[in-house]
Order: C-alpha cells, then sequence, then structure tokens
C-alpha cells in the first residue's frame, strides 16, 4: 500500500508511462458559463496561459469568473501519455497534472492579474498534492506560453514565497515550464461546478494575500 503510493508522487519515465492513443478527446460546442467555444480558434488578440493547481474542477471555476477571461476548458498536460482519460492520469502512470487553460483578452485583464488568483487560491508548497488529494495530477505548475510569461511566474513565485516563508509556510514547489501540449479532458469535466454546483471542490488557498503590486497588469 505504501508503495503504491510512494509511486504516485513520482512523475513516471516517459519510457513507462501509458501509450495513450491518437485520438482526441470529443470537445463540447461551447462553455457551460461563458458560451464562447472552449478550444482553438480563439479571437485575434486572444492570450492563452496555462495553470495546475489541484482538482480542475474548483481551479476552472476561479478562472472562468474573472472579467476578461473570454473561456476556460480544463484538461492534462506537462506528462507524457498523449490524450490520456482520467483513469489513467489518476492511476499516476501518464506523469500528467490537471491543469485549467485560460483564453483571456489581455486589454482588460493582465497574466499577472491572472498569476494572482493562481497563488492565492491553493498552496503551492505542498509538493505531489494539494490539501485531501494526493498524486502527481494535483502538483502546483504555471506553464508558460512565451518569455514574459516565464519571467513573470518566476517573479512572482518568488515574491510569493518570501510572502508565504514570513507566515510560517516551507519551500514553494511550483514548476515552471514551457507550455506543453493541452488535451482536454472528458466532456463531462469541463465547467463541471456550473453543472453541478454541489459538486466537490478541493481548492483552497493559504489565507496569505499576495504582495502588493505583484498582480498588477501584464509585465
Amino acid at each position: 500500500m505504501l508503495y503504491k503510493l510512494l509511486k504516485k508522487l513520482e512523475i513516471p519515465r516517459r519510457a513507462d508511462a501509458l501509450p495513450g492513443r491518437a485520438a482526441k478527446m470529443p470537445v463540447p460546442p461551447s462553455h457551460a458559463v461563458l458560451g464562447t467555444g472552449i478550444a482553438p480558434p480563439f479571437p485575434a488578440g486572444t492570450e492563452l496561459a496555462m495553470f495546475g493547481l489541484g482538482c480542475f474542477w474548483g481551479a476552472e471555476r476561479k478562472f472562468w469568473q474573472v472579467p476578461g477571461v473570454h473561456s476556460t476548458a480544463v484538461g492534462y498536460a506537462a506528462g507524457h501519455t498523449p490524450n490520456p482519460t482520467y483513469e489513467e492520469v489518476c492511476s499516476g502512470m501518464t506523469g500528467h497534472n490537471e491543469v485549467v487553460l485560460v483564453a483571456f483578452d489581455p486589454a482588460r485583464v493582465g497574466y499577472r492579474d491572472l498569476l494572482r488568483v493562481f497563488w492565492e487560491s491553493h498552496d503551492p508548497t505542498q509538493g505531489m498534492r494539494q490539501g485531501n488529494d494526493v498524486g502527481t495530477q494535483y502538483r502546483s505548475g504555471i506553464y508558460a506560453y512565451s518569455e514574459a510569461q516565464a519571467r513573470a511566474a518566476a517573479e512572482t513565485r518568488d515574491a510569493y514565497a518570501a510572502a508565504l516563508g514570513a507566515h510560517g509556510f516551507g519551500p514553494v514547489t511550483t514548476e515552471i515550464l514551457e507550455a506543453p501540449p493541452f488535451f482536454h479532458a472528458e466532456p463531462y469535466h469541463q465547467q463541471y461546478l456550473a453543472k453541478n454546483p454541489g459538486g466537490y471542490c478541493g481548492i483552497g488557498g493559504t489565507g496569505v494575500a499576495c504582495p502588493a503590486g505583484l498582480g498588477a497588469g501584464t509585465r
């Protein structure tokens, strides 16, 4: 039992990961809350962001509530298995994280504003877990679509780590990577908490606010 738990806390090697498949997951025609498409193409000028912060049901709701967000979708990323299923991801043998893809209008909301939502909505010091949810798919991650995003992610990580440390929290374990391929999750996962208002939400922050100015603007 302990061995199985420990294995779920380790990202598998590519050679050991499940093979996946070429067929893509079906994608609903529109966002259940915003009414927009949840897959490209998005309107001209729209930018993308991708975050992992625990169970993607509650994480997605945090972002679709932000003014200036055009659309959101939940899926899997940063692992090895192409087009995985939820059951495969939960097995710990894909290496994927549960993530939220955010399409946003940079004229209305800045990337750093999204980073503020990210940092304040979960505990980024917990490693391969988030609260009672344990496994590699619950790790904290920022997946950058540009050098500017990667720079903002690192700067805000360092600032928030200092704030957390001042409140007795341990080191930040958030991974910051170039945005990997995004694989849509099953249709029933999309906007799950809008369809199931009483559904499980494991998202909860530390109660530590981002330092003043950390989440302002796009740079």
